[in-house]
């Protein structure tokens, strides 16, 4: 079966990838995944400079579902560029680069240069960080997010993805705003901000306090967002939440995601991707379809 995917400018060779900030660089999970099945990879959030990202404990599991405010420690920018890109582009896959900034300028530099790399299939504007002061700001105001995907598309060639938060009253204003700015398409959604709470101590689990809720206790309002947001909105969709099996899949991509993302559920099955891949063929039988892109959005509501 053919399960290839256009998301506008991003061809992959399947639906299924892996969400950032779940996967580390890849380079950890070489003993689990095969690369070059996946249909694509997003490494964890790089910002500008390097960040040590937030006080301890950063995660702590919840019903359902998974706590973090590890607050987008990485290396920085200029280290990812030189040392983990070469080896995320070599591993037969789509590698789809995701940033993060706190000013036009931080992004339009990290855009200016990814454009000058090789090997890249497409860039994740991260504006919805639910762990960080600045970023998430981005994501909150139309104006905002779509002045992100401006500067990004007028520096930077490559298909622009943004990431969009759903810390809000609606998402579909902002889909609707980085739609008309050029994006490539839209990843719906990042982690629902929460929090946890130690009784016995009178005190937050977490060092940071809040944190962003991942993992299946979400998959119910991420489906609900897809579902909005393609109604209101003709780029594609990419849905993420909660997803542990074939069946979430299928309900993402009735829902009108054209692709997904596994993220959670990498922790404590890291070759789940590889499985769904190998499983989606028949789910789309089951459906009398031939494609993936034959059942997108085909959810039968009154």
């Amino acid at each position: 079966m053919d399960l290839s995917v256009s998301l506008n400018r991003l061809n992959l060779k399947n639906p299924i990838l892996v969400a950032s900030g779940t996967f580390g660089y890849a380079r950890e999970m070489a003993a689990f995944v095969d690369f070059a099945e996946l249909g694509g990879i997003i490494p964890k959030t790089v910002t500008p400079a390097p960040r040590p990202g937030n006080p301890p404990p950063r995660t702590v599991e919840t019903a359902s579902g998974m706590l973090n405010s590890i607050g987008l420690d990485n290396d920085g920018f200029d280290q990812f560029v030189a040392e983990k890109l070469p080896y995320l582009t070599s591993l037969g896959t789509s590698v789809i680069v995701n940033v993060a900034g706190k000013t036009m300028e931080e992004f339009e530099r990290m855009a200016a240069v990814l454009s000058q790399q090789s090997g890249i299939a497409a860039v994740e504007l991260n504006i919805s960080c639910p762990n960080v002061s600045g970023g998430v700001d981005f994501g909150t105001d139309p104006e905002l997010a779509a002045r992100v995907v401006t500067a990004f598309r007028t520096t930077c060639e490559l298909p622009v993805i943004a990431k969009l938060t759903p810390n809000v009253t609606s998402v579909v204003p902002i889909a609707k705003a980085v739609a008309d700015a050029g994006a490539d398409a839209v990843s719906l959604v990042n982690t629902f901000q929460g929090m946890a709470i130690d009784w016995k101590r009178r005190k937050p689990v977490l060092g940071n306090i809040l944190g962003g809720l991942s993992g299946p206790a979400i998959k119910p309002l991420a489906l609900r967002i897809v579902w909005q947001v393609k109604r209101a909105v003709s780029i594609p969709i990419i849905g993420i939440g909660g997803i542990q099996s074939i069946d979430d899949v299928m309900e993402f991509l009735l829902a009108g995601a054209s692709a997904v993302q596994i993220g959670t559920a990498n922790f404590y099955n890291p070759g789940l991707a590889n499985q769904l891949i190998r499983e989606l063929p028949d789910a789309i039988r089951f459906l009398r379809a031939e494609t993936p892109k034959d059942i997108v959005g085909t959810l039968q509501t009154p």
